[in-house]
């Protein structure tokens, strides 16, 4: 079988797509932000525990705030199916045009997919201060003001409970 750039430039696509969504995937696993998830690092470590009411909740959206792997497989991956196009110095030009639009398309992209629907909870301590602690959503976390809640704190995490 004769190998042609665009055959090429499919299997380099077909493969860096499914790179990217094996990576995507590996990243997005076990990594919650609710009130019940912890890090391995954050057991067995020692929390300050503070009393409070809830004032106010308000559902927030939790944006991630790094979209590489979309940006980067969106780039090759545009580049590749650019370059497939025309022959010569038009297969460089397209390249580098596909590469631009498919790094700013998996930017964009990734960032959708991350989306996370979060709390933003704001809460009266005991001793009058008000705080906010924004979390990950999780099932059961209906807090309502006038709800009796523990604020948990500890190796730089923030974390509201019953």
């Amino acid at each position: 079988m004769r190998i042609t750039p665009y055959t090429h430039a499919a299997r380099v696509t077909a493969l860096l797509a499914a790179s990217t969504m094996l990576l995507a995937g590996c990243q997005t696993m076990g990594s919650s932000m609710g009130g019940s998830s912890y890090s391995t690092r954050q057991v067995r470590t020692e929390q300050t525990v503070r009393l409070g009411t809830v004032e106010s909740v308000r559902e927030v959206q939790i944006q991630s705030d790094d979209a590489a792997v979309g940006t980067v497989a969106g780039a090759v991956i545009g580049g590749a199916a650019g370059s497939a196009v025309g022959g010569g110095r038009g297969s460089l030009i397209t390249g580098v045009i596909g590469a631009v639009a498919g790094g700013v398309a998996g930017n964009l992209a990734e960032k959708n997919l991350r989306g996370t629907r979060g709390l933003e909870i704001t809460v009266r301590l005991r001793n009058g201060d008000l705080i906010a602690i924004t979390q990950a959503y999780e099932p059961g976390d209906d807090f309502r003001a006038g709800d009796p809640v523990r604020i948990l704190s500890g190796g730089g995490v923030t974390r509201v409970t019953r």
